[in-house]
């Protein structure tokens, strides 16, 4: 993990980039060229503040993450993808939550480290990037001190990837469809795995594999998540097939199998039903056959 200082150090030295990315708005990849700053909205729905749907200690995380004493989840709302079959569209696609100033963020950030989380974990946070910048140049100078969780649908932008080295400590992104039609069908979102691609081997050049402290917590490195969804609708298959040739084995690949059909997704015949038994193993075979060691 990065000390104290060289995170305050990059955050200063990328904040005027970072806000005045949010003028013509180009964060993520949609670039939707938006004004921001004064309150113009495009595909996000996400406007100059940060919004915070919820906080607080979260055990529902990787047991990495987790620990003893949980995982320092800020949740925000809005989100640059709107997959159908979200679990958690009131906040991603309706953007419950309450706006916050950075003072306000950098307090909730500091919060969770007294209450002794074992890091800040930033769900959702492709969208306000500048403004987690902006809130951890407080938090950092006050103090911060635990590593941070960038936790990512994974449509980003390279260049606002670039932007977060020698900041984020883990970067935890999905790695949802292994092809982009699917990614746009059920995503709304262009270039899905084009993009990804590009964007894992540059979180992997900046943080590595997952290291651990003497407890067994995440201390720095890459966490790749991928939820099976029925009918192999996520090309998990082209999904491992990537990760195998242009990363180490050994990366932590999050193999998940909570797919449920949630918000639109009974409108789509083949996403209205669970993953079954052998959807999952199957999924779990086609990664050790392709020699992937770390997987849970």
């Amino acid at each position: 993990m990065n000390d104290i200082n060289t995170k305050l150090k990059y955050c200063k030295e990328k904040i005027d980039y970072l806000m005045s990315a949010l003028s013509n708005c180009n964060i993520c990849p949609h670039s939707c060229g938006v004004d921001r700053l004064n309150g113009e909205v495009g595909f996000c729905r996400a406007g100059r503040w940060a919004v915070v749907s919820s906080y607080g200690r979260h055990m529902g995380e990787e047991s990495v993450l987790v620990g003893t004493k949980g995982s320092g989840t800020i949740f925000f709302a809005h989100c640059n993808m709107k997959c159908v079959y979200c679990q958690n569209y009131e906040i991603s696609h309706l953007g419950e939550g309450r706006a916050v100033s950075s003072e306000e963020l950098a307090d909730i950030m500091l919060y969770l480290q007294n209450i002794g989380c074992h890091n800040i974990n930033f769900v959702s946070p492709t969208h306000f990037v500048p403004q987690i910048v902006e809130s951890l140049i407080i938090a950092l100078d006050k103090g911060l001190n635990i590593p941070l969780v960038y936790n990512t649908g994974g449509y980003d932008a390279l260049n606002t990837i670039k932007s977060l080295n020698n900041i984020i400590d883990i970067y935890m992104p999905d790695i949802k469809y292994g092809d982009d039609d699917t990614a746009r069908r059920y995503s709304s979102v262009k270039g899905y795995f084009t993009n990804i691609k590009k964007i894992l081997i540059e979180m992997y050049n900046q943080v590595g594999s997952l290291k651990c402290d003497e407890r067994g917590i995440a201390i720095k490195g890459l966490m790749i998540r991928h939820l099976v969804l029925p009918n192999d609708l996520a090309n998990s298959s082209k999904v491992f097939d990537f990760l195998a040739k242009e990363l180490p084995k050994d990366t932590f690949i999050n193999i998940m199998n909570q797919y449920y059909p949630a918000h639109r997704a009974k409108e789509y015949p083949e996403l209205s039903r669970t993953i079954t038994r052998e959807e999952y193993t199957e999924s779990i075979k086609q990664a050790l056959q392709r020699g992937l060691l770390n997987i849970c």
